[in-house]
């Protein structure tokens, strides 16, 4: 191999490794905010969970009220 030649292929060879270290630290970015986001839906999903809790507690409420002033059937 011709000197030039050897040249060119380490210049295409030091530009392959310009870019696999630039995608290395953009995967280790959208590693972190995947992270960031799986937490959030724990969060909110445990929100969620409260919430239907205390709906039910006031369902169950409402229909013991409707029951003592006699406006249901039953």
């Amino acid at each position: 191999m011709s000197p030039a030649t050897e040249n060119l292929v380490l210049e295409h060879l030091r530009a392959i490794r310009a870019t696999q270290d630039r995608h290395t630290e953009e995967l280790l970015e959208i590693k972190g905010r995947l992270g960031i986001i799986e937490s959030q839906i724990g969060i909110l999903t445990a929100q969620y969970a409260s919430l239907s809790n205390r709906l039910d507690r006031v369902d169950e409420r409402i229909s013991r009220i409707e029951k003592r002033l006699d406006l249901v059937d039953g």
